[in-house]
């Protein structure tokens, strides 16, 4: 039978719960065994795709076409895990789940309540990850404890335990040990309450994860055990990292949470700690390293964790060029005001990420066009690829007034529109072209290059494609269209000949970068930053 882990958290949101399960996840593989992950979320929206960057983060996506928290992209960089649909579930997608079998009558006239059939239905979602070839689900619990919209879950959980047997399941609890400066001490009280919340609703935990800004006094650890009913040696402090989230998984490894997992869930260790390579990587990131600037131009700057994934992906290209890469965050909409060469001086490469709706874009515009008259290098993610369709339409091809349909419906030349099997469409919520999707890449071409295959799989979210209609036109004009789908009916890269490296693609490749083997395009396209840099010293 499969073991399980439950990962939860206390006092406040945001304190790491997607972190520490995939650094406990790391742990686990590297130790041999073959592990599931899931995260569930206790809000009503079926899944994060209607959401605002600025309320949720970045929505990332699976090789199914799942729209997910952006914690499942810890666990996919962490992890070697399989994720798919089932892996992240929401409050909304169990009562959807609910209501259709009630309207089918599968409950043959029972009052549907929150006890049983919601609880079943959520242990039904984590049981059914538990399959012969796992030894390990791990599954996070989103939000914090004592949350209203959170307690079917928590009372769920403490059901499963019952169900499969205590001996099978593992409660860890995250929290925070603050320290008051006024008081000059640490305080355990707000983890006591946390755990007093968790021990009311029939659940114990078995390990304490203390998120700290300073090391905990071995005195405090004893105490926090004895108020908690924790052994002292399952209370690992948690101090918070400065340089890399990184170091969180070695932070573990170092306090030996693996071996207490496995002695507490029964695990059998029969491979040593393999993960010297990650310990490689986080070596090289901390030696003195030559800096690049890459300029990150787009419309939610302020919030960072609404590109996520882009952040890490550039990190990850860093260590591959050992140079650290420095972000600069331009605003769109101020970089339309002020002048891209403005905005711009001193980056040594620009990325136009993904998006929706048409705030920002014209500033997103003007950078593509410096970089593209300047030789800065370039790279455009979805919405980035579409923008510098139009730019070059507009200021190359000379089609005066060329758009997207999605900005202005009625513009003078549409070489940005609809998919046709976006048309009709009402519902905005899980409707897009999303998932992993087959690319040609052109002979000769710098994504071949970057890639080393002339096909290759990445995930995609959009609606919008560069318009069939005016390829030939753009073509004679001199860009260069050099990744489509299988059947050549969709745009997948474009290049411009000549340019150091001006790259854009349709697809999100920041969902498959790792730091221990980073994502070729985002590799390339530092290491051609790293190129314009030297060639301006």
């Amino acid at each position: 039978m499969a073991k399980h882990i439950f990962v939860t958290g206390g006092v406040v949101s945001s304190l790491g719960k997607g972190l520490t399960s995939a650094s406990i996840g790391l742990l686990l593989e590297r130790r041999g065994f073959k592990i599931r992950m899931q995260k569930l979320d206790p809000y009503l929206n079926v899944d994060p795709g209607t959401m605002s960057p600025y309320q949720h983060g970045e929505v990332y996506v699976l090789d199914d076409g799942a729209e997910t928290d952006l914690d499942l992209g810890h666990y996919e960089r962490f992890t070697d895990v399989s994720l798919d649909r089932g892996c992240n579930l929401t409050t909304g997608r169990i009562y959807e789940t609910i209501l259709r079998k009630e309207r089918q009558g599968k409950y043959k006239g029972k009052t549907v309540q929150v006890i049983p059939h919601v609880t079943n239905e959520i242990k039904h979602c984590i049981a059914r990850l538990a399959t012969p070839d796992v030894d390990v689900v791990i599954t996070e619990i989103g939000g914090t404890v004592g949350d209203i919209e959170g307690m079917p879950f928590f009372e769920a959980i403490r059901q499963f335990a019952f169900d499969v047997g205590k001996q099978n399941c593992l409660f860890v609890h995250l929290t925070l040990v603050p320290y008051l400066k006024a008081a000059k001490e640490l305080k355990t009280k707000p983890t006591q309450h946390s755990v007093m919340e968790l021990r009311k609703i029939g659940i114990q935990p078995d390990v304490l994860v203390c998120r700290t800004e300073r090391t905990i006094p071995p005195g405090d650890i004893d105490k926090i055990a004895l108020f908690c009913n924790v052994e002292p040696r399952a209370v690992i402090e948690e101090k918070d990292k400065e340089f890399s989230i990184y170091e969180v998984p070695l932070g573990f490894a170092d306090k030996k949470v693996d071996e207490l997992v496995a002695s507490k869930l029964g695990l059998e260790l029969t491979q040593p700690l393999r993960i010297d390579d990650w310990r490689d990587m986080l070596a090289r990131m901390k030696q003195p390293r030559p800096t690049v600037k890459i300029g990150f131009v787009g419309k939610y700057v302020t919030h960072r964790d609404a590109y996520k994934s882009v952040y890490e992906s550039l990190d990850h290209a860093g260590i591959a060029n050992q140079v650290t890469v420095e972000v600069t965050t331009i605003d769109s909409e101020e970089l339309h005001k002020e002048g891209a060469a403005k905005m711009l001086a001193g980056v040594d490469g620009l990325l136009v990420p993904g998006g929706f709706d048409k705030r920002g874009i014209e500033g997103k515009i003007d950078a593509i066009r410096h970089a593209r008259e300047t030789g800065l290098p370039f790279f455009g993610i979805c919405l980035g690829l579409q923008c510098a369709t139009i730019e070059y339409a507009r200021h190359v091809a000379g089609l005066d007034g060329a758009n997207s349909t999605e900005f202005d419906k009625a513009c003078a030349h549409p070489v940005v529109c609809l998919m046709s099997e976006q048309e009709g469409i009402e519902y905005v919520g899980g409707t897009q072209r999303v998932g992993s999707y087959a690319c040609h890449l052109a002979a000769g071409s710098k994504a071949r290059e970057a890639y080393g295959a002339d096909v290759v799989h990445e995930r995609h979210r959009h609606r919008y494609e560069v318009n069939n209609l005016y390829r030939d036109r753009l073509s004679a004009a001199g860009l260069v269209f050099s990744g489509t789908s299988p059947d050549g009916t969709l745009v997948e890269a474009l290049e411009l000949p000549g340019h150091p490296w001006f790259v854009a693609v349709q697809c999100h490749p920041e969902f498959k970068s790792k730091p221990t083997k980073p994502h070729p395009l985002f590799r390339d396209f530092v290491g051609a930053a790293v190129k314009y840099r030297l060639a301006r010293q």
